[in-house]
């Protein structure tokens, strides 16, 4: 956290938090959600400042509730989850990267009953960003050999035989999981206020 922030938390300690106006979309962007947005239920403005997104990754923490908050000074900042605490996305040098830039190395891995893909590392729970699944899902196996998509959509349907994700040094069994049951079994809240 910044020491700006921790400072302005001493010096306000009791600022009311805020709730509905910061999302986390399914593609590892954070949105602005004014009035007219939350009203409609709508996603909100995407934030493109790089110095503010910089901010708000360096200031993004959760409490013992599992909610996520952006804490902005003395303020924090409930943020909306349309999927998951983090998105991960590719990266050639490190594997993995959450979009708050943070490289990190999957322990266990999920599939969703809709084909999501969801990376679990200590307390990183990261749904991967769909454009990238393709390529993630291309090294997988079922029950030892290579899983087409075909194959993958199948074990959606009946999930007797072993997928895996296989990355460098090692291979992660795929766990099934319902979509729904994601923010129980991970002790999230996808929208805190509500």
């Amino acid at each position: 956290m910044d020491d700006i922030v921790k400072q302005a938390m001493a010096k306000w300690p009791n600022v009311p938090h805020c709730y509905g106006w910061l999302a986390l979309d399914a593609r590892g962007n954070w949105r602005m959600r004014d009035e007219a947005a939350q009203r409609a239920e709508a996603p909100g403005d995407k934030l493109a400042n790089a110095t503010l997104v910089g901010f708000i990754n360096r200031n993004y923490a959760h409490d013992d509730q599992g909610r996520w908050y952006f804490q902005n000074g003395p303020q924090r900042v409930y943020v909306n989850l349309e999927a998951t605490p983090f998105i991960a996305r590719t990266d050639p040098a490190q594997g993995f990267v959450v979009q708050t830039g943070q490289a990190f190395t999957p322990e266990a891995a999920f599939m969703t009953d809709a084909g999501a893909v969801i990376l679990q590392a200590g307390e990183i729970v990261a749904q991967l960003d769909d454009r990238d699944v393709a390529q993630v899902l291309a090294h997988t196996e079922l029950d030892g050999r290579a899983a087409s998509v075909e194959a993958i959509m199948a074990w959606l349907e009946d999930d007797a035989a072993e997928l895996a994700l296989v990355l460098p040094g090692r291979k992660l069994r795929v766990e099934r999981l319902s979509a729904e049951a994601l923010s129980r079994r991970f002790g999230y809240v996808q929208a805190p206020g509500t």
